[in-house]
C-alpha cells in the first residue's frame, strides 16, 4: 500500500489512521481470524461473481450501441472480461487454498500464499487503473444513456469494495494470522 500512496504523492501512515478510526474498521478489528474469514467470503466474494457479470455485459452493450461515438469505452468489456478471469482465479485460490489452511492454523507457514495473494491483490490495483484510463475515470459524457451511467457507476462501486476487500485481507486479516 505504501508503494501506491507514494506514487500518487498521498500518506499511507494517514490513511491507515483514518480507516482505523471508523466504527466499522473496529468492529472488524474485534473478529477472529475465522470471522473476518467469514465475512469476507459472504460480504465481498459471494457479490463479486454476478456484478462483474453484470458490468461486463453493460459493458458489451455500451460498446455495441454506441461503439461509434469517440467517447465509447470500446476495449472496456474486453477488459473486464480479462479482469473477471483473473478474479475469480484469484477468489478461487483463496476460497479453495489460503483460507482452509488459515482456518487449519497455517499461521506463518503461511507467509508464501499470503505473499502471492498480496501481489495479486497490485495487480488487481493495476487494473483498476486500466479501467479508469478506459473511461476517463469513470466520467460518462453528458449525454450517455442509463446503460452507461449505470455501468459507471458501479465500475466506481466494483473498485471501493474492491479496494476495501484488499485493504481487509493485507492489512487485518494476514497480520493477524501471521502473529498467531
Amino acid at each position: 500500500m505504501s508503494a501506491a500512496c507514494s506514487k500518487r504523492g498521498l500518506d499511507a501512515d494517514a490513511i491507515l489512521a483514518e480507516i482505523a478510526r471508523s466504527p466499522a474498521a473496529e468492529v472488524i478489528e474485534r473478529r477472529t481470524a475465522p470471522e473476518l474469514i467469514a465475512h469476507i467470503l459472504d460480504r465481498y466474494h459471494a457479490p463479486l461473481r454476478p456484478e462483474l457479470e453484470r458490468l461486463q455485459t453493460m459493458a458489451a452493450k455500451v460498446e455495441r450501441v454506441h461503439g461509434e461515438r469517440a467517447s465509447c469505452p470500446i476495449g472496456l468489456a474486453d477488459h473486464l472480461t480479462q479482469l473477471r478471469g483473473e478474479l475469480e482465479e484469484h477468489l478461487g485460490k483463496e476460497e479453495r487454498v489460503l483460507f482452509p489452511a488459515l482456518l487449519a492454523g497455517a499461521g506463518a507457514a503461511a507467509h508464501g500464499p499470503i505473499r502471492a495473494i498480496m501481489l495479486e491483490h497490485d495487480d488487481h490495483g493495476v487494473a483498476l487503473r486500466n479501467t479508469r484510463a478506459l473511461t476517463t475515470d469513470l466520467s460518462p459524457p453528458a449525454d450517455a444513456c442509463n446503460t452507461w451511467r449505470a455501468l459507471y457507476l458501479g465500475l466506481e462501486e466494483l473498485e471501493r469494495e474492491l479496494m476495501d476487500h484488499i485493504h481487509l485481507e493485507n492489512n487485518v486479516l494476514f497480520p493477524m494470522v501471521m502473529r498467531a
